[in-house]
């Protein structure tokens, strides 16, 4: 959603996009914590490097407002996780 809107490239998601969607199931696969993983912000253990935490809070910000309209069921998903 936010390469589609901001990247202007003809392949969705572009490879920076790509690489930051690898790096973080890369870092989901690695968790410690596992299954119990809290939400990134809430979690002790930070596993972003300062870069890639930076690029997926301007994605998160961008597209955090504007999934309620276009995935509201991931939204409400996303939304009940974080508070738990």
């Amino acid at each position: 959603m936010y390469c589609k809107k901001n990247h202007s490239t003809d392949q969705v998601p572009c490879i920076e996009c790509q690489d930051l969607i690898r790096y973080a199931d890369t870092r989901l696969e690695r968790c410690k914590f596992g299954d119990e993983k809290p939400v990134c912000k809430d979690c002790v253990v930070h596993c972003y490097s300062k870069e890639q935490r930076e690029k997926m809070k301007t994605v998160m910000k961008w597209s955090g407002p504007r999934m309620i309209y276009l995935h509201p069921l991931f939204a409400l998903v996303h939304l009940f996780d974080s508070r738990h």
